[in-house]
């Protein structure tokens, strides 16, 4: 069974000295794209896996994003910002303090109380910290364009 610290230090390889040229020069920005349509392939094998009962190719699909968490967690490791696991701690003390009916005191009578804190949670913890709006905003836009991208890169490789 391979672990995730070696996915992690698979990834750490290839970006590092002798390692591959293409993932050598991706940034955060690169892949972008890439990020998107790892994305969309996942809803694509939830898709698969609902009307035929496969999971082959969900299982693939979250391994290629896996992939690109990974990766833009290395670059942001070599860049001196992060590392995985500081995302690592930063989701699993998150899923903690927003379930505090499954790790606190709270009882909830049913999911859209779960909904409701969550979304009560979230607000005071964006408190003081920079204004996601406009950027979310920009965000979707670029989204679109990403999309359309990945589309056209998908039937550019079912061509050949």
């Amino acid at each position: 069974m391979k672990s995730f610290d070696e996915l992690v230090n698979v990834v750490a390889r290839l970006r590092g000295e002798g390692g591959c040229p293409w993932d050598r020069e991706q940034t955060h920005a690169t892949l972008k794209t890439t990020c998107i349509e790892e994305a969309a392939e996942v809803v694509c094998g939830i898709n698969i896996l609902e009307k035929t009962g496969n999971p082959s190719n969900l299982l693939e699909e979250l391994g290629d994003l896996l992939l690109q968490v990974v990766m833009q967690a290395q670059i942001a490791e070599e860049e001196g910002l992060f590392s995985i696991d500081d995302v690592n701690r930063v989701i699993t003390e998150k899923m903690i303090r927003r379930h505090p009916h499954v790790f606190g005191e709270v009882t909830v009578s049913d999911s859209g109380e779960v909904l409701r804190n969550w979304e009560e949670i979230k607000k005071l913890e964006k408190k003081g910290k920079i204004d996601d709006g406009p950027y979310i905003d920009d965000a979707f836009t670029e989204s679109a364009a990403l999309i359309e991208r990945a589309r056209q890169r998908k039937a550019e490789r079912s061509k050949k």
